[in-house]
């Protein structure tokens, strides 16, 4: 069975401490005090947003047919053999956006410097050595989990991320609609 992040919004504080330890985990910096004074920059792959009424950890959900796989060439985003997790490959990033737009979740984001796309890669060097995601560990109210799901409750969760897709496409489309004005 596959692992999955799971999410319990009703749980969810907006603390952003996932955000945090998201980007602790992708940096080269042990602590938040390191990074700010070594000037590391900090970009997490997971983002809390207020989806209707409860705070929602929005991360990448690796999904089965995968747009940003799609839309890029198959050398810079790749899915997992041994996990079925979806893969950036910086190297062959050439920062065309495409995989950024193409994202139903809105999971994808471009890195500062140099400007290449990043999204949740389920903390893959951590989860090898049999630990949960940086986020995982980090939420303090328990909000977001790490299951193994068989297959009905993983049709489910794949149900609940098409609800969640178009909740943040119908916030994007009213966003456009707010800019005309």
């Amino acid at each position: 069975m596959a692992k999955f992040i799971v999410v319990d919004d009703t749980r969810c504080l907006a603390c952003k401490q996932c955000m945090i330890e998201c980007a602790l985990a992708h940096a080269e910096a042990d602590t938040l005090v390191q990074a700010v004074t070594t000037g590391v920059r900090l970009q997490p792959r997971v983002h809390v947003k207020l989806i209707g009424e409860n705070n929602v950890p929005v991360q990448c959900r690796h999904c089965e047919d995968a747009p940003c796989m799609l839309v890029c060439k198959p050398e810079a985003i790749s899915r997992s053999e041994d996990n079925g997790t979806v893969l950036i490959d910086l190297d062959e990033c050439v920062g065309c956006r495409r995989c950024v737009k193409a994202c139903p979740f809105d999971a994808i984001r471009m890195s500062e410097d140099p400007r290449l796309a990043i999204k949740c890669d389920l903390c893959i060097e951590r989860t090898k050595e049999g630990r949960d995601p940086a986020c995982v560990i980090a939420c303090p109210c328990g909000a977001i989990h790490f299951e193994e799901l068989d297959d009905q409750q993983t049709q489910q969760l794949r149900q609940t991320d098409r609800e969640l897709a178009a909740h943040i496409a119908g916030d994007a489309e009213s966003d456009d609609e707010g800019d005309d004005d």
